[in-house]
């Protein structure tokens, strides 16, 4: 006999009464009027007998045949009761019953009523279970989907308020959509490009322009890697870089994770390089070698390959000269437009980063057909929830068609249903507003043409430089939030004041950035900037004019939907000089943040918390620093 006090007998009670406190407050709240008192409390005898059938059945000492019947009264009586069903997943393994069965089993609870939530639920994993295995019928999606998109059709066409058939075509949309297998999806440096490294200052040559010069103070330089969805197993075994200037096994590549884990969209590694003239080819073969494997358990099984050219110019600093590096006044008046004549300067930063996978053509039909039939049956559908899954079906077709077509055949369409569902649902109007942010973003960057309007040069009368550097202006768009970064790679300059921004969630994926600017946002505390300590070339930095400080409980770590927000200050060493400096330990997130910078330049004014006192704890965090809110410093 089982003893009720064991560990494996602790799981089993937790069930049983979980199951019966559901019974409970279903029977008292009176959702089922047809059942007289002597009914309910049958049921009630038998549901809490089930504890009994749990443990005698897992001992083989009950018949299958009495489970499925004590199922079949609870599930008349309550169909979408979630623990009924989550027991009968328990039996239906326990009894090797199939799939196919259990899924015929869900059609005929739906069709009796299609608001059964926890029916279509259980027809999910059920159907992501076959595709596993691959089974007899369910091999290839492209046979199954379909039938599953009319399925669902009539559920909700039939009751378009109520919310379960929604939830499972949003399912449907992402069986649709997502490949099983990863891709990578973008690349810095892109395929075919030239790069120039300088020690000190950039440098124009003839042959390079502003997009493909880089500022290198550290004898090294960045290769990223973005995949379709997070992966992890990338290392010097399954991603190879041959040079003649660096060795393979010596690179270190790192995932840049929100959650700091093991597993990310995007990778980088420094390749290091010789401070004399260099002029080398580098190859790049991802996934050649087996191990690189995506969250949901898949193998990237495309390998990829990409080389690039790198130039490394060394070049003596003239004393009477100021690095742009060091002094950069972001004004309007020190903007012009980059000029259109020059459109053949940014193909080598922008086409070449982005991966053609071609296999996928092929493959890709049967998923394009699917959308655009689900495109135009909510045409026809003008709520908000058909207006909102409209927009996630233009996107998801544009997402798909990018690669090949070059540009979003959809985006002014999705731009307008969300304006549209920010009038007709106020209450969601901040969710609206940042997928309305990264469809602008996706818009921006989708072509050369677009993202040229948005790059101007930089020219300061004070900077003797060699060459102007280019910045990206995204300023006045009302973001709310970023995206787009797989087209944003080679950016090293960056403008996005006067937005509405509270979080930078994915910007730690621009690993050039040297000049970041977010005045004028709503950033509202020291943990929103947490991506930024992933930016190792970030150098000048201006946050003025935010909400930093305005609320004493730092809400951005408990509402924020990126895990960085819950490991602030995990990393921090108790050792570290902050113990002994009580300035430090009161302002432990300031130091938290900044104590990895290399900033020379930083604004902060404008903050509630930039007070003269906050202001010295940053000079002590970055000795570094020369310049704070735009004034020297000794």
């Amino acid at each position: 006999m089982l003893s009720l006090s064991s560990p494996e007998s602790s799981s089993v009670q937790g069930r049983v009464f979980l199951g019966q406190v559901a019974f409970e407050e279903q029977v008292s709240s009176a959702p089922f009027s047809e059942m007289d008192s002597s009914s309910s409390s049958a049921l009630k005898e038998s549901f809490t007998a089930s504890g009994h059938y749990i443990l005698s059945f897992s001992k083989g000492h009950s018949s299958i045949d009495n489970e499925l019947r004590l199922l079949d009264k609870f599930q008349k009586a309550d169909s979408r009761n979630f623990h009924a069903w989550n027991y009968r997943r328990y039996v239906a393994e326990s009894m090797k019953r199939s799939e196919q069965d259990e899924l015929k089993y869900t059609e005929d609870m739906i069709y009796t009523n299609f608001s059964n939530y926890s029916a279509w639920h259980n027809r999910s994993i059920l159907l992501s279970a076959l595709f596993e295995k691959k089974a007899g019928g369910f091999l290839l999606k492209e046979k199954v989907l379909p039938e599953e998109y009319e399925f669902i059709h009539q559920a909700i066409f039939t009751d378009p308020d109520d919310q379960s058939g929604w939830f499972y075509h949003l399912w449907l949309l992402d069986q649709t959509v997502t490949t099983d297998s990863p891709l990578l999806a973008s690349s810095w440096p892109g395929h075919g490009s030239d790069v120039l490294l300088v020690g000190d200052r950039c440098y124009n040559g003839s042959a390079f322009s502003p997009f493909s010069a880089l500022h290198s103070d550290s004898g090294s330089f960045p290769i990223v890697l973005y995949f379709n969805q997070p992966v992890g197993g990338v290392n010097s075994s399954t991603v190879t870089v041959e040079c003649g200037f660096n060795k393979n096994e010596d690179l270190f590549w790192k995932p840049l994770s929100a959650s700091n884990s093991q597993t990310a969209r995007v990778w980088v590694a420094h390749l290091k390089v010789p401070s004399s003239d260099l002029h080398s080819t580098v190859e790049v073969s991802v996934g050649h070698s087996k191990g690189i494997i995506s969250t949901r358990g898949f193998v990237y099984s495309h390998p990829s390959m990409f080389s690039f050219k790198v130039h490394v110019q060394p070049m003596e600093r003239d004393s009477s000269q100021v690095s742009v590096a060091e002094n950069i006044s972001l004004r309007e008046e020190n903007f012009k437009v980059y000029g259109t004549q020059s459109e053949e300067s940014i193909i080598d930063s922008f086409d070449q980063l982005i991966i053609k996978n071609g296999h996928e053509t092929t493959a890709s039909n049967w998923r394009f057909e699917a959308l655009a039939k689900e495109i135009e049956c909510f045409r026809e559908l003008l709520s908000k929830i058909g207006k909102l899954t409209l927009a996630r079906l233009l996107k998801a077709y544009d997402a798909m068609s990018y690669p090949f077509a070059n540009k979003l055949v959809h985006s002014e369409e999705v731009l307008e249903l969300y304006s549209d569902l920010m009038k007709l649902d106020p209450t969601h109007y901040q969710f609206y507003k940042d997928e309305h942010s990264i469809v602008l973003l996706q818009k921006v960057t989708s072509s050369k043409e677009s993202l040229l309007q948005h790059c101007f040069q930089y020219k300061d009368s004070a900077s003797s430089a060699i060459c102007d550097p280019i910045c990206l202006r995204l300023n006045n768009l009302s973001l709310s939030r970023m995206g787009a970064f797989e087209k944003l790679l080679w950016v090293q300059m960056l403008d996005l004041s006067h937005n509405e921004l509270q979080s930078i969630e994915g910007l730690e994926a621009m690993q050039l950035l040297s000049c970041l600017s977010l005045r004028n946002n709503k950033l509202r505390s020291l943990t929103a900037l947490e991506p930024l300590r992933k930016l190792k070339s970030l150098r000048i930095l201006d946050i003025s004019y935010n909400q930093i400080g305005n609320q004493s409980i730092d809400t951005t770590r408990y509402v924020c939907s990126s895990p960085l927000s819950h490991s602030v200050g995990s990393e921090l060493n108790r050792d570290e000089t902050v113990t002994s400096d009580v300035a430090l330990i009161n302002n432990w997130e300031a130091f938290f943040i900044f104590k990895d910078f290399n900033l020379n330049q930083l604004d902060i004014v404008g903050n509630t918390i930039a007070d003269e006192k906050f202001k010295s704890v940053l000079v002590k965090i970055m000795p570094k620093l020369k310049q704070l809110d735009g004034k020297l410093l000794d």
